[in-house]
């Protein structure tokens, strides 16, 4: 405690609306993000697909993944679970299964949750790398300042080379 004690005066009413506020706003609450496939869903826009994925998971997000069935498409139901079964295997350790697979009329679909201490891990490596690529370019900026003075000095050099050579191509 401070000698002699502060006061400061403020407005309640202000104060205890602002303590409100504060309290009122929430952590990120995980909502479902859906991306939707076919069974003939080619590799490439899988893998463009499947980056949305973890985005989704690294922002704390549930992943509904549903495969689309048309017409004749409702007999081969075997393409398609092994398509997400595919999607599981892709996404690693980052995706836990929260609901397995399932057919519900032409969609069959999962959910996934990501795994929290897996995405904690990727985040502090990603982070680590962040802060020795800084490390680096503040290190490579010191190295060309040092290196700067030399570099005008040699340049001036240069131009009185070819300064003192230009007077001499006049002489003769």
């Amino acid at each position: 405690t401070s000698r002699p004690p502060v006061c400061r005066i403020m407005d309640y009413g202000k104060y205890k609306y602002e303590q409100k506020k504060k309290a009122g706003k929430p952590a990120h609450s995980a909502t479902l993000k859906e991306i939707k496939l076919r069974p003939g869903t080619d590799q490439h826009d899988l893998n463009f697909k499947l980056n949305n994925v973890r985005r989704f998971l690294m922002d704390g997000d549930k992943v509904k993944v549903t495969v689309m069935f048309r017409g004749r498409e409702m007999v081969h139901t075997a393409r398609g679970r092994a398509q997400l079964v595919e999607v599981t295997k892709q996404l690693g350790p980052i995706a836990k299964t929260e609901n397995p697979p399932r057919m519900e009329g032409r969609f069959m679909s999962m959910i996934l949750i990501g795994d929290r201490e897996v995405i904690a891990d990727i985040k502090r490596k990603e982070e680590a790398e962040k802060a020795l690529l800084a490390q680096e370019t503040e290190t490579d900026a010191s190295a060309t300042e040092e290196a700067a003075p030399a570099m005008a000095k040699a340049a001036e050099k240069a131009e009185k080379d070819e300064g003192q050579g230009a007077e001499e191509e006049a002489v003769s």
